[in-house]
């Protein structure tokens, strides 16, 4: 067991003095890793606790940059982060919080071919991720390699916490055996967040893990707590392991890495020509010519903050009462925030007997990466 210094001996005085940790606990802490997906909104919360509480390596996966909009809950970075990988920022933090932390980065997007490799060597996942795929590919993953892991997840103004550890309970496709149609997801424009909820259930995945390394306690393993910030009440319900579940079950169908992208629906990032059109290709059209209208189906508060120049606002909601506002004869590019949206927008079009509709790949956020650096991203 990994000893203990004398300023750890200081520093985590109040846990020594733990019945249920004192300085055994505390060694284990230290010999722990913990690998957090995601270092955003409930990644910053478990992070800088587990960096408290003294958990010796800690496991950053994030492939995005600080921008500003993430400040109102990501409370891992700040405002002279903003443009910094997250996974640099983070450590930063986290160096700043506990110097005696060990801080390991994955600048990566979890993928089928890397997530085994990456979460083999820890010993507790928490899944801080914000999309579909990669919560079901984490899973897969974990069920696969004997990994417990913490799942939480955040929308508007309720978030989910529980504990997922095969087979000695359900794991996340017990609860969720499929994901819900795409255009039935809100993105983070459309949904929205309180910004202090990823706090609160952040902080209770930083618990759980504590406890997992610990052995202490009740676990939320076959328990989903359910958390509204509106009523201030929790409830908790009783979660079971499925004998047919396609990953855990007693004959699994899925006994490795599958397609996640296509099995949540979501597009391949392929882009097609007649479908899709990248920023810097349709920057060239607009330099060689007078280019396609845009329309720009995004909320009015997100257009004031940034648009391309030339562009006509109709949010998505609008677009079906103000179809006739528009020529089904003009080849048009939707644009959204980062492409969900635009691609509604332009399969709803092209149903309606629109020829010539693509959707700008990546949205604004990536127009603003690539074509326009000065403008402002949220």
């Amino acid at each position: 067991m990994t000893r203990l210094s004398q300023d750890e001996l200081v520093r985590y005085a109040r846990h020594l003095s733990l019945p249920h940790v004192g300085r055994d606990g505390q060694e284990r802490l230290k010999a722990a890793r913990v690998l957090i997906v995601g270092a955003g909104g409930l990644g910053s919360p478990a992070a800088l606790y587990l960096a408290a509480a003294g958990v010796g390596t800690l496991g950053l996966v994030d492939a995005d940059r600080v921008d500003l909009g993430n400040l109102q809950r990501q409370i891992l970075h700040d405002t002279p982060g903003v443009g910094v990988p997250k996974v640099e920022s983070g450590r930063d933090r986290i160096a700043n919080l506990n110097p005696l932390v060990r801080v390991e980065t994955h600048p990566v997007r979890l993928h089928a071919a890397n997530a085994a490799e990456i979460l083999a060597p820890y010993d507790v996942i928490v899944d801080g991720s914000d999309n579909f795929p990669t919560r079901y590919l984490v899973n897969d993953t974990c069920v696969w390699l004997g990994k417990p892991l913490v799942y939480g997840s955040i929308f508007r103004f309720e978030g989910q916490v529980s504990v997922f550890h095969a087979p000695a309970g359900p794991c996340y496709r017990c609860l969720y055996a499929e994901p819900p149609p795409p255009e039935l997801v809100p993105n983070c424009a459309e949904g929205g967040v309180l910004g202090v909820l990823p706090g609160i259930i952040g902080t209770v995945q930083a618990l759980e893990a504590i406890k997992l390394v610990l052995g202490i306690g009740t676990t939320l393993l076959g328990r989903l707590l359910v958390f509204d910030a509106l009523d201030l009440a929790f409830r908790e319900l009783q979660l079971r392991r499925d004998p047919a579940c396609p990953v855990c079950g007693d004959d699994p169908t899925i006994t490795e890495p599958i397609d996640y992208e296509q099995f949540c629906g979501f597009e391949s990032s392929t882009v097609e020509h007649d479908t899709e059109v990248t920023p810097v290709a349709l920057a060239a059209e607009f330099a060689a010519g007078p280019g396609p209208a845009l329309l720009d189906v995004r909320e009015p508060w997100e257009w004031e903050i940034a648009r391309i120049d030339g562009s006509r606002l109709v949010p998505l909601g609008d677009l079906p009462a103000r179809l006739e506002q528009l020529d089904a004869r003009t080849p048009i590019v939707t644009i959204c925030h980062h492409g969900a949206r635009s691609a509604q927008a332009r399969d709803f079009l092209k149903a309606a007997g629109f020829g010539g509709v693509r959707s700008l790949s990546g949205g604004i956020d990536e127009w603003a990466r690539t074509v326009a650096p000065g403008m402002a991203r949220y």
